[in-house]
């Protein structure tokens, strides 16, 4: 991928250097191309094959569905091999009938890394069979919290806890300019091992055929939808709105009711009436004012997600007090823990967060972890992007090892961007680099592009360990670095 940069241009010239030479530029070119339009994010495609076994060939216990197999689109719960847990969302065999655009979106809203969402892992685009892969989230939905509980309703810490998780994962979703959520009700919002909420990412899925992009009942629906069929960042306000509802009243009150009583001042009966006492007029009503703010009928009058994520931020009520605890969920023990990885020098820095330590060994590891052509070439065929490259990355080099952090994202950028060749070292220097400069998104962005061009390498996993416990996304990272690990012991036993 990366050849010895090293070398002095020799001013001889062969036929066979310059043969030499057009094989490596022409194959550089094409590895090129390929890596940054078709897998410019880390997303792993599934095999049918490997989903099949993860769900004991889709068997209907593993259908997790509020619908079970009756739903348009089937999801199941499944583990893979490494024995992590996995929703899978089936579709009907006539969705998607472009496997590119299938592929496009799936790998768009799998970059996406929030610990307000549960993160789509993969996706199979297989034959006719078209399915997504994400956390498996193993509490339940909010639907099945607010409308059928057993033992005890949710708390109201918790339900305000639920809509500020939720605003703040739209916030997120818009500011990483996925602005539209399609269908977003109480059966969107799952609850994760530690209980607390989040969004499903299945809603960001937009282009499928014989899906809608609203599937309840027409009286939740935004009024703007149901004149042009389009959803707007507007319409996803208006679907918080309904949710917001149902957080307050416990029931599923369609919105155009739910406005006639607090028109009528009979606010009262859009409480849950499970939560009397247990809340203060004045959180009723700050909740009642964005409801009606949400549910306009004119789209322009709503407020944005930012706004939301203000309110309600000042809302919260024990925020201390861990959610499994409010939600009366059990909750693993220490104990009952996987024991510790036995981690390498360079693991354990990723567990510290101890980035001058990493920056140490990645000086130490040099390029040699960069594979591909690394002959000693002597022609004079260079173009001047070329020489321009080398030249950035030369430069990025060496204000990687002064602890110029920002002259080396700029650097390394430059290479990057010339497009003439491809090294998984780039761009884990450039992740370090802009985490040095407390920018862990940008950050994670470059440790899942390392591990497209070099799959198996364990420090694109580690950096994105690194990545993921700075963007305080815990269980994520954990993964990360056990994976890590495990490829740097393969790599250790293969020696």
């Amino acid at each position: 991928m990366l050849v010895n940069y090293n070398h002095k241009l020799s001013s001889s010239f062969s036929f066979s250097s310059f043969v030499l030479a057009s094989s490596w530029l022409l194959s550089s070119f094409f590895f090129f191309f390929e890596v940054t339009r078709e897998d410019v994010l880390c997303f792993r495609e599934f095999t049918l094959e490997e989903l099949k076994r993860a769900t004991s060939g889709f068997a209907m216990e593993n259908v997790v569905s509020e619908d079970g197999e009756t739903a348009p689109n089937v999801v199941y719960k499944g583990k893979l091999e490494n024995h992590t847990k996995i929703a899978i969302k089936r579709f009907s065999r006539m969705a998607w009938p472009d496997p590119r655009q299938f592929l496009e979106e799936a790998r768009c809203v799998g970059q996406l890394r929030s610990k307000r969402m549960a993160t789509l892992l993969g996706c199979c685009c297989q034959g006719c069979d078209r399915l997504l892969v994400a956390e498996f989230m193993p509490n339940e939905t909010l639907a099945k919290h607010l409308f059928h509980w057993e033992t005890q309703p949710m708390k109201w810490a918790m339900r305000l806890r639920v809509l500020l998780y939720l605003s703040e994962a739209l916030e997120y979703c818009s500011n990483q300019g996925h602005t539209l959520y399609h269908d977003l009700n109480a059966y969107r919002v799952l609850f994760d091992k530690d209980g607390n909420p989040r969004l499903s990412c299945f809603g960001l899925m937009k282009n499928s055929r014989d899906g809608k992009s609203y599937s309840t009942n027409l009286a939740f629906t935004p009024p703007e939808y149901l004149r042009t069929g389009r959803v707007t960042p507007e319409s996803v306000v208006f679907s918080f709105g309904t949710v917001l509802l149902d957080l307050m009243s416990g029931k599923h009150i369609p919105p155009s009711h739910a406005l006639d009583l607090i028109k009528g001042k009979n606010c009262a009966m859009l409480m849950d009436s499970a939560l009397e006492g247990h809340f203060s007029n004045e959180d009723g009503t700050e909740l009642v004012r964005l409801a009606t703010r949400c549910l306009q009928y004119e789209a322009r009058e709503r407020p944005n997600v930012t706004s939301l994520v203000t309110s309600l931020a000042t809302l919260q009520k024990e925020s201390d007090v861990p959610s499994y605890h409010l939600m009366g969920i059990p909750h693993e023990t220490e104990a009952e823990e996987e024991q510790p990885l036995s981690l390498t020098p360079f693991g354990d820095a990723c567990l510290r967060l101890d980035l001058t330590a990493i920056h140490e060994i990645l000086n130490k590891i040099g390029y040699k972890d960069d594979e591909g052509i690394a002959n000693e070439l002597s022609f004079q065929m260079w173009t001047n992007q070329m020489q321009e490259s080398l030249n950035s990355k030369k430069q990025g080099d060496l204000a990687f090892r002064s602890k110029d952090y920002t002259t080396a994202v700029d650097c390394y950028t430059q290479f990057i961007d010339g497009g003439t060749m491809v090294s998984p070292t780039v761009h884990a220097r450039r992740c370090l680099s802009y985490l040095m400069n407390e920018n862990a998104q940008e950050a994670l962005t470059d440790a899942l592009q390392a591990q497209v061009v070099s799959p198996e390498w364990a420090t694109a996993l580690y950096l994105q360990a690194v990545c993921l416990f700075k963007l305080g996304m815990e269980a994520d990272a954990q993964q990360a670095l056990k994976d890590g690990t495990t490829l740097e012991a393969k790599k250790t036993n293969r020696r």
